[in-house]
């Protein structure tokens, strides 16, 4: 094999040597999966060493980082020693898992441009496609809308204005424009590279924005530099060509990679599982403890085995981060998870959604597609319904899932999900806080023995991540689902339809907002909800499976 098939296989501090002061660099990674935690760490080390490069602008297409990996170490070593040189900005979606990240922009010692998932995703494939930036209706009437923050997050970003995002009429329509610098650096990462640079991801826990990283550094004008970080090397030709992700043209150096630097999620260095390599047979569930966040995810279960009845068939949603993603376990407990096609912003499809920091892998997903593709889906309205959590809502049914003064967590993929399905189910607890609610099963009712004491239904939102109004404009169908009462979006805004046995709709639920609901016909919540053991959900829905296996667990 001659040298030029060997070029790219470099040092890490040669392919580092070449960025230039001042760059654009986005880099992959939902968390811990896709994120090219070496090159990041060494990145910052290089610039320990040399006092290059600086000043420079990261783009993440959702977040490298959790607690004390990838970006987080980065971002604690500079607030330790308070440098402003290294980074100038950083347009992230989701900083929520990198506390360090989150004081560096609390602070000031950082532009932070706050933009979701679905919109950078898609802003890369835009770029690659020489484009000024992307065009859609996602944000209007929100945070993200330039009539208010405008997706400038500290006075530090509103100052330099570098990510923008504009007001646009097409034939009297209202859109907005988000633009970027376009990246002159990419760090993406997989699992073998060949000597070409060719490059696969066979044990990687999602797709991502990767290939269009690739591209969007790649196009005209002036393209850039792609280091990609490997776990392993294969000869010239050697990966088979329907496994190659990106072509070797697309891909300047390849870095080999200490295991690590390179987890298939936070949790978990390999798990054939979560790359799809191996479906491992049923296995008895076991069921989740009944406290109130299952009640939630349980309620949320009703709705979508209701929904799938009314279609008869099985039905496509979206289970957002926290509360929601219980749901899927829930399902399988009761036996109707082949009702639901799960899937996840990162890219999978079916299987059992893993939370926390490890949310955005799946295991055994019976497919797993790339990040905007699936925002596609989203967008589009191709899903049939989302549950996504929230921190707030005020009296119009807008919704603010992460905002709260002092605590930088962004929007992730709310914003997009939110927008495109028809429709949603906010799962979250009504109250917040410091509190002792518990479930009687034996008595089928919930006890709140103490109470949150922070208010979640509010008069006014910290931001408006989820605008009601437009939403019903559009036809949406949303309801709010707590652990104690349900709500439904009107245009009178909410109406309380139920409230859970045990609980005193004056003491537990009025006095307990800031605003009075609309009170239609209140029932009592479905007591099976308070009950152990499975609700029967099969049993209505048995038509629709054929002939179904019984519940596990």
């Amino acid at each position: 094999m001659g040298p030029t098939m060997l070029k790219k296989v470099v040092d890490v501090d040669h392919a580092l040597s070449l960025i230039s002061d001042g760059s654009t660099v986005v880099i992959s990674g939902f968390n811990v999966a896709l994120t090219p935690e070496y090159l990041i760490i060494k990145l910052y080390e290089h610039y320990e060493r040399f006092g290059r490069p600086r000043e420079l602008l990261i783009i993440g297409d959702a977040l490298p980082a959790v607690p004390n990996r990838g970006l987080d170490v980065v971002a604690r070593r500079l607030y330790e020693c308070r440098d402003g040189k290294f980074l100038r900005g950083v347009l992230i979606p989701y900083p929520g898992f990198s506390p360090w990240l989150q004081k560096l922009i609390a602070e000031e010692l950082v532009a932070y441009y706050a933009w979701p998932l679905g919109i950078v995703s898609w802003w890369l494939r835009e770029v690659a496609c020489g484009r000024p930036g992307v065009i859609t209706k996602v944000g209007l009437g929100t945070f993200l809308d330039p009539r208010a923050r405008g997706g400038c997050m500290n006075e530090l970003a509103r100052r330099r204005g570098e990510c923008s995002v504009r007001l646009v009429d097409i034939d009297g329509d209202e859109y907005l424009l988000y633009r970027a610098p376009k990246p002159n650096v990419g760090f993406i990462r997989g699992t073998t590279a060949d000597e070409l640079g060719n490059l696969s991801l066979e044990w990687e826990a999602a797709l991502g924005t990767t290939l269009n990283i690739a591209q969007a550094v790649k196009a005209r004008p002036n393209p850039g530099i792609v280091i990609a970080q490997v776990l392993r090397l294969a000869r010239a030709y050697g990966i088979r060509a329907r496994d190659v992700h990106v072509p070797c043209p697309l891909i300047d150096y390849v870095v080999l990679a200490p295991r690590e630097y390179h987890w298939q999620v936070s949790s978990c260095e390999y798990d054939p599982r979560l790359s799809g390599e191996l479906v491992p047979p049923k296995e008895s569930v076991k069921p989740l403890e009944l406290t109130y966040e299952k009640v939630i995810a349980r309620r949320v279960l009703m709705e979508l085995v209701g929904l799938a009845k009314a279609l008869g068939r099985p039905i496509i949603v979206n289970l957002g981060v926290g509360i929601p993603a219980m749901v899927a376990s829930v399902a399988s407990e009761e036996g109707v998870q082949d009702l639901i096609h799960p899937t996840i912003e990162s890219g999978p499809w079916g299987g059992t959604m893993l939370l926390h920091t490890d949310f955005g892998a799946s295991i055994a997903p019976y497919a797993i597609i790339p990040m905007p593709d699936q925002f596609a889906n989203y967008e589009g309205g191709v899903i049939d319904c989302a549950s996504l959590g929230f921190m707030q809502v005020d009296r119009e049914g807008n919704v603010n899932p992460s905002f709260i003064p002092g605590v930088v967590t962004g929007p992730g993929g709310f914003p997009v999900i939110a927008y495109g399905s028809p429709r949603i189910y906010f799962a979250g607890s009504f109250t917040a806080g410091r509190r002792v609610i518990r479930v009687d099963g034996s008595s089928r009712r919930l006890v709140i023995e103490r109470d949150g004491d922070i208010v979640k239904f509010v008069n006014r939102l910290y931001e408006i991540v989820y605008n009601a109004k437009l939403g019903l404009i559009r036809g949406q169908e949303v309801k709010y689902i707590t652990e104690r009462c349900v709500f439904r979006l009107s245009s009178d805004g909410l109406v309380l339809e139920e409230v859970a046995p045990g609980v005193d709709l004056e003491r537990d639920v009025i006095s307990r907002m800031e605003f009075k609901p609309v009170l239609g016909r209140v029932r009592e919540m479905d007591e099976r909800l308070f009950a152990e053991g499975a609700m029967g959900l099969l049993d209505e829905v048995k038509e629709l499976l054929g002939s179904p296996t019984p519940p596990a667990g």
